[in-house]
């Protein structure tokens, strides 16, 4: 019979083990379980004495209070503590009823010297200090932040003799509060300070030009200009607006003192911090109204598009939980055990300024549904206030085909399997990327099991391998990009999707139930049910379009406009557009592939 610790085993640094080497490692470690909070390691506590891997459940990272990670099935914790003999960077405590295989010091010693060890401790480190934010710092810290990488849109520029009712309207449609007048030489600049004042005050018509109005020469900033010093500037001019000028004389844009004044607030730590302590849901919505000109600095920090996934899916929990607990205020204490699920983009942690939101719940049986449809609809509604949109084929916990009790929850994914008609397969599709959120009802162990069993049902697998060719990149004939009327496809679902497609489809037919997509792929290969090179080709696809998605959508929230989908390929530079094109390549040879081993999906 497997063990639980056999599970593990294909994950690194376990997975290039021997089986005797295996062997050794399981007789000297011991499995061992924590009730959901249990604080398993203390942040500045005493040393580690084991390697910790996740079997079962989740654990919480947190630093001075914060949530920085969550680590899940497969991955380990505790190794930089045991390999220094200092004490834990981190507190780290059951986020639900979770099981950790402990291995003692001596034998995981030996494990990390090896050359697996040595790759795993390396890459390990490196992601831990990105997600704890050391880089996510970088452009947040008004110490080290750039004017250049403050900019949010471009700069309004008008001629000497634009009328102050032109410049008012152009003001008004690009929703900024000052003008740069272009100059023989440099520029003056025409506030809605000026506005009133000079115009208002001194009874000029609105035909006047903008030239009697504006303040000339106006100060200017090269972009590579420190912030710090460049708010020092400001308060000493007495000055509210700092026009940022590059060394051709070409205007990038305008820097207000507002944007100053928030800059440490642009931090992701500073972000969820905001959120889980407001007091009312008006609050919550105002701290994540700031996650899109948080996602702006990452980008520009040049922090990796699935790090920022992950960091927008924790900030959507931490405005989840504060949303419940707001519920729970206004409509009483929970009656029973309950669980509020993510699913979706949001589950796998990758989630983009134009995802919406998708979710679940889950309470004990025998419950009353007519209170918890008080709640979750509270919850939705909360979240939409905040910018997350509410799913089109409405997978919300509102809506009661995705609120049910726990029995019911274990009965819908048993008849997944063992009833793959379509709606079965799109419900898979959505339900087994789900992940726990908040809550104490015993949920996530039992469906995790069901979906571990997902390979013993091959007509299931037939199926869902016909599925994962539903969607298809876009190319067209000599493998050109196909587009739309209007020069743009939709990234998502020509490129996105159908690598998540993959990935699920090859987890789940060899048993790994992890649910972010570059982890399925790891465990396909780690599983030998994926070769490494079609592996190796979806990653990099993966990564390429998840950071070209976030880049164009960060472009977007510049110029004030919505985050969408929508990449025009004719706007790329030609190494980059060459890199998509064979990015979808990768996708259409791997969903070939499967086709060729499911060709009806019967």
């Amino acid at each position: 019979m497997p063990t639980a610790a056999d599970a593990l085993k294909r994950f690194q640094p376990l997975a290039e083990l021997s089986d005797e080497e295996f062997a050794v490692i399981e007789t000297a470690s011991a499995m061992r379980s924590f009730e959901s909070g249990e604080p398993i390691l203390t942040e500045d506590g005493h040393p580690s004495q084991h390697l910790y891997v996740v079997a079962s459940g989740s654990v919480e990272l947190r630093h001075e209070g914060e949530l920085i990670d969550v680590l899940e099935p497969g991955e380990a914790f505790g190794h930089p503590s045991l390999l220094s003999g200092l004490a834990p960077a981190f507190d780290v405590n059951a986020r639900e009823p979770t099981a950790c295989l402990l291995i003692p010091a001596g034998p995981a010693r030996r494990l990390l010297q090896s050359p697996a060890g040595v790759r795993f401790v390396a890459t390990s480190l490196r992601e831990r200090l990105v997600r704890a934010g050391y880089v996510a710092h970088a452009q947040g810290d008004v110490r080290t932040a750039h004017l250049g990488s403050l900019v949010h849109r471009p700069a309004l520029v008008c001629a000497p003799a634009t009328t102050v009712r032109e410049a008012a309207s152009m003001m008004t449609t690009a929703d900024v509060s000052c003008i740069l007048v272009r100059l023989q030489v440099g520029f003056g600049v025409l506030t809605d300070s000026d506005l009133r004042r000079r115009l208002v005050a001194g009874g000029l018509g609105y035909d006047t030009p903008v030239s009697e109005l504006m303040v000339a020469p106006a100060v200017t900033f090269e972009p590579e200009r420190l912030a710090v010093d460049a708010m020092i500037d400001m308060l000493d001019r007495g000055i509210h607006h700092l026009p940022v000028v590059g060394a051709d004389g070409t205007p990038i844009g305008v820097i207000t003192a507002t944007d100053l004044m928030y800059l440490e607030s642009r931090t992701p730590f500073a972000l969820r911090r905001s959120i889980a302590h407001a007091s009312t849901v008006a609050e919550v919505v105002a701290a994540t109204s700031h996650l899109p000109q948080t996602i702006v600095a990452l980008i520009r920090a040049g922090v990796a598009a699935v790090d920022i996934g992950r960091m927008i899916a924790l900030a959507g929990d931490t405005a989840t939980i504060r949303l419940i607990d707001l519920a729970f205020e206004r409509h009483g204490p929970a009656p029973e055990p309950w669980a509020w699920m993510a699913l979706g983009s949001t589950a796998r942690r990758e989630a983009s300024l134009a995802s919406d939101q998708d979710n679940a719940m889950a309470y004990a049986d025998g419950a009353d549904d007519a209170y918890w449809e008080q709640i979750a609809g509270d919850v939705n509604n909360g979240l939409m206030a905040c910018g997350f949109g509410a799913d089109n084929a409405d997978v919300l916990a509102r809506n009661q085909l995705w609120r049910m009790t726990r029995s019911d929850w274990i009965r819908v994914f048993h008849a997944c399997l063992e009833q793959p008609d379509r709606s079965h397969l799109v419900r898979a599709a959505v339900a087994f990327d789900f992940r726990h959120v908040w809550g104490g009802l015993d949920l996530v162990p039992p469906l995790v099991e069901i979906e571990r069993t997902a390979n013993q049902h091959p007509h299931f697998i037939r199926r869902l391998a016909r599925t994962a060719t539903d969607w298809k990149p876009p190319l067209g004939f000599r493998g050109r990009i196909q587009v739309e009327e209007d020069g743009t496809f939709d990234i998502k679902r020509g490129a996105i999707v159908p690598i998540c497609n993959l990935a699920r489809f090859h987890a789940l037919s060899a048993g790994v139930t992890v649910s972010s997509t570059l982890a399925r792929l790891d465990g396909a290969v780690a599983a030998g049910a994926l070769d490494a090179d079609s592996a190796a080709g979806l990653r990099e696809a993966f990564e390429l379009v998840t950071r070209l998605r976030l880049e164009h959508q960060v472009a977007q929230v510049e110029l004030g406009r919505q985050p969408d989908n929508r990449l025009a390929p004719a706007e790329l530079p030609p190494l980059t557009r060459a890199q998509l094109k064979a990015a979808l390549r990768s996708i259409d040879q791997a969903q070939g592939a499967l086709s060729r081993y499911a060709p009806l999906g019967m």
